[in-house]
């Protein structure tokens, strides 16, 4: 993101927002609000594989645990003598992902109880600003009410954010909240910045060109599946925005010729140049998975394709030196990352909030 964003807003003589990410996985929340200027100094994961690209690309330190077993003293005592507290997260969203399924409402599934960890660690640490970026179904559930009534004395915005209309280059909407002790705060709106709808194109085409199984001898992330000779057949049948709908009769697959699958075009699909690309889910380095095939190359996305259309910076480091590269492992984490530029959005937003809580407040906190 270009510096004009900090420009809007003047920083100076804003105390420090010094924070925790909750859920941090590879750090796509943590990138987007250190970039903008917020002082992010641990993300809690349980997932180890997280830990080199957390650490490596954003000078934070990770801690690998189950945020149940964390304690808002603990917290407390990583923040230290911080001017403003921020707890930032975004809890895994699974449970929701099939939200319309009958039952899913009243279901009772672990991950469920991810949200009000979250809440209980609000409730114990009471920092005095909060973010959470979610799935849009968790808006309508219990929990996320429950949540909501946790947040006594805390002033709150929160709202389902089209993420293209902020310069992200793909179609994808979240549950982003803020919450502050400080006073009235929302999410800056898009007409806030200048940014333009962003294209594949735009966001990919600059990368070397591959094959599929292809890697490149310069970025290890920048690689492909290789494709059965069927799939290979299929993609070259396949137009940027079209279905699978497109092929002759023998390209396509059994469970498509029944009823039932002939209710799902949005697979087996290539991306179109000049617009957004589909939502970036774990399963994107695949070209059966959704409309994840490459405008017009014959193979699906890299996984470096998939990250820089989650708005990491093309230098993002996700695997160390000699490490290899897995696609399931990769695939999730990237799918399930937080786009950069929400991170960036939401920084900005809060440090407007703090200045004008400054200046409207004299007595509730003092410039550092």
């Amino acid at each position: 993101m270009s510096a004009s964003i900090q420009d809007l807003y003047l920083v100076e003589n804003i105390p420090t927002i010094r924070g925790v990410d909750l859920f941090c996985g590879v750090g796509g929340l943590t990138h987007g609000l250190i970039r903008q200027g917020l002082h992010i100094t641990h993300g809690i994961d349980i997932d180890p594989y997280c830990r080199f690209p957390y650490e490596n690309n954003n000078n934070a330190t990770f801690i690998e645990s189950d945020v149940a077993n964390i304690s808002g003293s603990e917290l407390e005592n990583i923040l230290g003598d911080a001017q403003l507290r921020l707890l930032a997260g975004c809890a895994p969203c699974q449970p929701f992902s099939t939200y319309s399924h009958k039952g899913r409402v009243n279901r009772n599934d672990r991950k469920w109880e991810l949200i009000k960890e979250f809440g209980r660690l609000t409730q114990e640490l009471q920092p005095e600003l909060l973010t959470m970026e979610n799935v849009p179904q968790l808006i309508h559930h219990r929990v996320f009410e429950e949540f909501l009534e946790g947040l006594n004395g805390y002033k709150m915005w929160y709202g389902i954010v089209d993420c293209t209309l902020y310069g992200v280059p793909q179609t994808r909407k979240r549950l982003v909240l803020l919450a502050s002790r400080l006073g009235d705060i929302a999410l800056l709106p898009p007409s806030s910045f200048n940014y333009q709808q962003k294209s594949v194109r735009e966001s990919i085409s600059h990368l070397p060109h591959l094959a599929a199984g292809e890697v490149d001898p310069n970025d290890p992330l920048h690689t492909a599946p290789t494709l059965s000779e069927l799939n290979l057949r299929r993609i070259q049948a396949s137009r940027p925005g079209g279905t699978w709908r497109d092929w002759d009769e023998e390209l396509i697959a059994d469970c498509h010729r029944k009823g039932s699958g002939k209710t799902y075009p949005s697979v087996y699909g290539r991306m179109e140049w000049d617009m957004p690309s589909p939502t970036i889910t774990t399963q994107c380095f695949g070209f059966g998975n959704g409309r994840f095939g490459h405008p017009e190359q014959d193979r699906a996305i890299s996984l470096r394709e998939a990250a820089i259309l989650q708005t990491f910076p093309e230098a993002y480091n996700f695997v160390a030196p000699g490490e290899s590269v897995s696609f399931s492992r990769l695939g999730r984490l990237i799918g399930n990352a937080v786009p950069v530029r929400i991170g960036e959005i939401v920084a900005v937003s809060l440090l407007k909030h703090v200045k004008d809580c400054l200046y409207i407040e004299k007595n509730v906190l003092s410039p550092a």
